[in-house]
């Protein structure tokens, strides 16, 4: 908790060092500022469950989804199980979030029930990463497995800085057929159109009742300036915490920024865990 908040960082990056390309760590280090968040690791870069269990409660994280991230041509490849070791350590706080790539798996409904059974509480697509649309028919299979379910799909929304990353497919845009098409999937867009395409993502999350927003990779006070022509009160009731753990200065630090934002405090509880709980199963908020 921070200040008497429950807290869920809903987007958490913990791969193992070595299965990364050279701009993932050099993109850890620029943003991390002060976060020792390297002091979750052991020497030879492999993350230490108890150390990162610490290192979390230390900021006040009491619920954390690790992402894992099968994206070759942009970050490299972090499996689901490399995740594992973490929720055995700790199955209050850490829960795991499925990725597929529907250009490494085949049948992509197959991996995504896959992963669901090892206990994924949603499903991530990162189309930015992986060079693809996220409206790609063949994924309507994937996310009819997230509606037979009932777990959410996290997309990538927005830029992305890494070589190899295709901005074009980061449109939230190409979401507007498919939260049609899927109105009982809740579709989560991750750093809420960062770029250009804030507006776009905004006006889904309100005009959609399956859609939202997270605030990973956002200074929460440059909200207001990002979705500055919408009524930030109302859209807040869409967001949901997240830090994309490394690249932020701590999750206390940003807890702090976004309560600093004048949100009243029924909408503040939902952003930082209630539409978490709401949205992602079995959290246990």
């Amino acid at each position: 908790m921070i200040d008497g908040r429950t807290v869920v960082d809903a987007h958490v990056h913990v791969p193992r060092l070595s299965t990364l390309k050279p701009a993932w760590l050099d993109w850890a280090e620029q943003f991390s500022g002060p976060h020792d968040w390297r002091s979750a690791y052991d020497e030879n870069g492999d993350p230490v469950p108890s150390r990162l269990d610490s290192l979390l409660a230390s900021e006040g994280v009491d619920r954390a989804l690790l992402f894992c991230e099968y994206s070759p041509r942009a970050t490299g490849i972090q499996p689901i199980e490399d995740n594992l070791p973490l929720v055995r350590h700790n199955p209050e706080r850490f829960r795991l979030v499925a990725n597929v790539n529907p250009h490494l798996h085949h049948p992509v409904a197959a991996e995504v029930e896959r992963q669901l059974d090892l206990g994924a509480v949603a499903l991530k697509i990162h189309p930015v990463h992986g060079a693809f649309s996220p409206a790609d028919k063949e994924l309507y299979a994937a996310y009819q497995v997230c509606a037979e379910r009932g777990v959410p799909v996290i997309l990538h929304s927005g830029t992305s800085s890494f070589p190899g990353a295709r901005a074009s497919f980061g449109n939230p845009e190409l979401l507007s057929d498919v939260v049609e098409d899927f109105p009982r999937v809740n579709f989560v867009f991750a750093h809420g159109g960062r770029g250009w395409w804030y507006d776009v993502a905004a006006f889904l999350a309100l005009a959609k009742e399956n859609v939202w927003l997270d605030l990973a990779g956002l200074p929460p006070k440059k909200l207001p300036d990002y979705y500055a022509r919408f009524d930030l009160e109302r859209l807040a009731g869409k967001f949901v915490f997240g830090t994309d753990w490394p690249g932020v200065p701590g999750a206390s630090r940003n807890v702090r920024a976004l309560a600093a934002l004048g949100l009243p405090d029924d909408v503040l509880t939902d952003v930082l865990s209630g539409n978490a709980g709401k949205l992602f199963p079995g959290l246990g908020i």
